[in-house]
């Protein structure tokens, strides 16, 4: 299957998916039928690796079949980034910790929650986990989860770390019950002492231990912080999309005109197209340039990964700025339940507080660099 076969998968699901779009939203859950539709279609193995039935695509055409996901239904497209992200983040990791996973399955799904808020106990052969981690979309759908932590080492060092722990190590706790991306069911994780062997463990860090395939090659914070942009930009789109063929014969009940003859509708359309358009191509050119180092096998240099996060972060600033554009020029009709346009503008603002959208340090990092400064990591 090639790239292009792939994304038209996505673009033939996209019409059920917005159909679904309401019940997902009130399911509080992306359904089964739609996580077996993605299934089938191979959406969660674009960034997998092969020896797992993976197709280890450039990273592009995953976050282009994130967009196109997110334009039908926000909270399946936010659903297949962070899970489809994955099964590239598991192809960093040692080939037991991909063998216990997909050993026997190559389509068993992994959440995550990277908030280090469980207590980490440093043992022989691993480590032990306990606690409650938040916000790990998609659980329901999942086998195994990835959970971050901080580990102290008896020197006082502390390490960051990932750590995948399977489902019988763990539960789901229904507690989404929120108002924006409401349908990606992402619910707590609750850990009681589970061990977590050394292999099942890896840093939050550049490069795979097991693959010299380029796109394992990628800093984890591009393509992590990537996927959580993706949909929103999605999200954007489809919002924009309804508001064109919506507004097209929309009349203004004061005057008896046209909304779409009036200069500051086609103001605010012109500068939403154009906002969510620079943004999708920053990305994409950002993906291009770290590929180019990879498959050379040359380190992605801090200047790129630090302009790479900064036009992650901007791209869901303006994915923001867009819908709200579009919101702001739709009309009272907007706010019915039904309309898929304030359900984006709810979902988009809602994924704008996940952390790797958190502007300012990584705004701070660019800035400082190019007056010459050292910059901290900040998830660079």
């Amino acid at each position: 299957m090639s790239p292009d076969d792939m994304l038209d998968k996505a673009r033939a699901l996209a019409p059920v998916l917005r159909e679904r779009a309401f019940d997902t939203e009130n399911a509080r859950r992306v359904s089964d039928e739609t996580i077996n539709d993605l299934k089938s279609a191979g959406l969660f193995r674009v960034l997998q690796p092969a020896v797992y039935g993976g197709f280890e695509y450039d990273p592009k055409v995953f976050m282009e079949a994130a967009m196109i996901i997110g334009a039908a239904c926000p909270s399946t497209g936010w659903v297949y980034a962070v899970v489809g992200v994955h099964s590239w983040q598991l192809g960093l990791m040692p080939r037991q910790a991909q063998e216990d996973v997909w050993g026997a399955d190559h389509d068993v799904l992994i959440s995550s929650s990277y908030t280090p808020r469980g207590k980490v106990e440093i043992v022989d052969g691993g480590y032990r986990l306990s606690g409650r981690w938040s916000f790990s979309s998609g659980s329901d759908h999942a086998e195994w989860v990835i959970l971050g932590g901080a580990a102290t080492e008896a020197d006082g060092t502390v390490r960051r770390l990932c750590f995948l722990v399977p489902r019988t190590d763990y539960v789901v706790d229904d507690v989404w019950h929120v108002v924006g991306l409401r349908g990606t069911g992402s619910n707590d994780v609750v850990v009681d002492n589970a061990f977590v062997p050394q292999h099942r463990t890896h840093p939050f860090t550049s490069g795979s231990v097991t693959s010299d395939s380029p796109i394992y090659q990628l800093p984890f914070g591009s393509v992590f912080s990537f996927g959580i942009t993706a949909p929103l930009l999605g999200a954007a789109q489809g919002a924009l999309d309804e508001h064109i063929a919506w507004t097209a014969d929309r009349v203004r009940i004061s005057k008896g005109s046209r909304v779409a003859e009036e200069p500051f509708s086609q103001a605010r359309v012109a500068e939403a197209a154009s906002e969510l358009d620079g943004a999708r191509l920053q990305m994409m050119r950002d993906l291009d340039e770290m590929m180019a180092f990879a498959r050379d096998g040359k380190e992605i240099p801090i200047e790129l990964r630090a302009r790479s996060r900064l036009d992650q972060v901007r791209a869901t600033q303006l994915a923001g700025s867009a819908v709200d554009r579009v919101f702001t020029n739709s009309g009272g009709r907007v706010l019915h339940e039904l309309n898929p346009i304030q359900r984006a503008w709810r979902d988009i603002h809602a994924g704008s507080l996940h952390n790797s959208n958190v502007a300012e340090p990584i705004l701070m990092a660019y800035g400082a660099m190019q007056f010459g400064l050292s910059i901290a990591d900040q998830g660079i």
